[in-house]
């Protein structure tokens, strides 16, 4: 076969027990033959040792006595057995059907499998049928695969495209092919994508309890519903997966908050108009045209509040519209779609003004007791783009509460910086001596296919800035980065309302 392409993987399996008497008819003239090839390569291994003993007889690599690998060797004996047995059915001692097919096969190759096994030992009625019916409890499972399967048990090897290891999963697991979906396994870790993301994430852990790949798909999405910018996945990803994915704090956010509420929006559209064909640029504009067009049909009222809104509410409740808000275009874009309902907003714009205050009237340095649970669900989530190793530095609009803070990168290091300097931002910079943040900042470099392939996390942490101070947050010296680096962070600049109640679990963010 050459070299093993990276997208197929190998199932190897020890041959099925080949005790006396065990095999009938076709199979012991097969396990025979098979005898009289090993015989007559082993004659001609002695006639190849004594002419040695005498004269040397030169041959070509080509020639008569050239000889194929032993692995080579193996295969054939295993591909004749499969073309025997499995195909045309030689000495079958009983008939399987399923799905509008027949297989005549042999007992002690479907003892490989825990369900024959099972079905052979013990006290049940087709332990001693020749013909057994099977009924497939899998929508999954199709006709290709169970052939598959099937002949996988008369092979040492089989090779799994990626795009039908769901279907092979579906049957090795009805089949209980403990190896076989161990393999699956193997391959869903190396080919997650966006084209089998969701197929991958609906069915392996709620069908087959392959959590650790549902795990893997959910990372996948956090990494990449953002940075990628793709219509299909939009489509595929079921609403109760959209809330979940939107309510993270682990989201990689590109740009501000806002940039999730227009994901929304273009997914919403999507679900809604599943036959939209149209391009990259096109969609936004065309999604703010139908919900215009809805808006006007429904005499005003939010699309939330709307027949066919009430199916994305609990998805668009995970938005955190505080950090929407406090930037006016953002403010007035959320106004004019109409989508979200004015209950919804207006204790939102209360709540910010009154934090407003605080940051401008009040001597509060910021958070004190800040636990994980704060930061992981009331925090700020922005984010950018390092397309190369240059220096570079962001700021994030809106009206953070007094800070001017600015990330750096340069040299290889992440510095944050508090500027007290600058006037431009929002009503007013803090000039109070010290300043406190709450924040967690994870850098990642993803694959074509859009899989880690280097990974920072600083976990959570709580920094105090004097006027004007910059300090280091993470050094990426002597690490392999791979660019473009995304880098997402998340910030806590008002502490939290205070009595807000604690869960015993809630770990407290230390101060750096």
């Amino acid at each position: 076969m050459g070299a093993l392409s990276s997208r197929m993987m190998w199932l190897r399996r020890d041959r099925a027990p080949e005790e006396p008497g065990a095999v009938r008819d076709g199979q012991e003239a097969v396990e025979m033959e098979a005898t009289v090839v090993q015989g007559e390569e082993e004659g001609e291994e002695a006639q190849l040792s004594t002419s040695q003993v005498g004269h040397k007889r030169k041959t070509s690599p080509g020639g008569p006595l050239a000889k194929a690998p032993r692995r080579e060797r193996i295969k054939d004996k295993s591909r004749s057995i499969y073309q025997a047995l499995f195909l045309r059915g030689e000495g079958s001692d009983i008939q399987i059907r399923a799905l509008g097919e027949e297989w005549n096969l042999h007992r002690v190759y479907l003892c490989q499998a825990g369900y024959f096994a099972s079905m052979f030992s013990g006290a049940w009625r087709e332990t001693h049928m020749n013909t057994i019916e099977i009924q497939m409890p899998d929508e999954n499972i199709d006709r290709e695969a169970l052939h598959e399967v099937l002949g996988s048990l008369y092979l040492d090897s089989m090779i799994i495209p990626p795009c039908r290891v769901v279907a092979i999963l579906a049957t090795a697991s009805m089949l209980q092919l403990d190896e076989l979906i161990q393999q699956c396994r193997e391959i869903m870790k190396d080919t997650v994508s966006a084209q089998s993301v969701c197929n991958y994430y609906y069915f392996s852990a709620e069908n087959y309890g392959l959590q650790d790949i549902r795990t893997i798909c959910r990372q996948w999405l956090l990494d990449n519903l953002m940075t990628q910018r793709n219509e299909e996945l939009l489509m595929e990803v079921s609403l109760d997966l959209m809330r979940e994915l939107i309510a993270s704090s682990d989201l990689l956010v590109m740009e501000v908050e806002m940039d999730i509420y227009t994901t929304l929006k273009k997914g919403t559209f999507l679900q809604l108009q599943p036959t939209w064909r149209g391009t990259r640029r096109a969609l936004l504009p065309d999604a703010n045209s139908w919900f215009a067009r809805h808006r006007g049909e429904s005499e005003g009222a939010s699309f939330l509040e709307t027949e066919q809104g009430r199916a994305f509410i609990p998805v668009f409740q995970q938005l955190r519209l505080a950090y929407i808000i406090c930037d006016l275009p953002s403010a007035l874009i959320i106004d004019q779609d109409a989508l979200i309902p004015a209950a919804w907003l207006t204790p939102v714009y209360k709540e910010q003004w009154l934090a407003l205050l605080r940051a401008e009237q009040t001597k509060e340095i910021g958070p004190v007791d800040v636990y994980v649970s704060d930061l992981q669900g009331n925090s700020m989530r922005c984010g950018g783009q390092l397309q190369r190793d240059e220096q570079c530095s962001w700021r994030w609009a809106g009206f953070n509460f007094g800070w001017d803070l600015v990330v750096c990168y340069n040299n290889r290091r992440i510095v944050f910086r508090r500027s007290a300097l600058n006037k431009s931002c929002g009503l007013g910079v803090s000039l109070l001596w010290q300043r406190k943040v709450a924040f967690h900042l994870r850098l990642v470099s993803l694959d074509r296919n859009g899989r880690a392939i280097f990974r920072r996390d600083t976990e959570y942490q709580m920094l105090s800035l004097r006027k004007d101070q910059e300090l280091e947050v993470v050094n990426l010296e002597n690490q392999d980065v791979v660019f473009p680096l995304y880098m997402a962070c998340n910030f806590l600049y008002i502490p939290r309302e205070r009595g807000t109640a604690q869960s015993e679990d809630s770990c407290k963010i230390p101060e750096s």
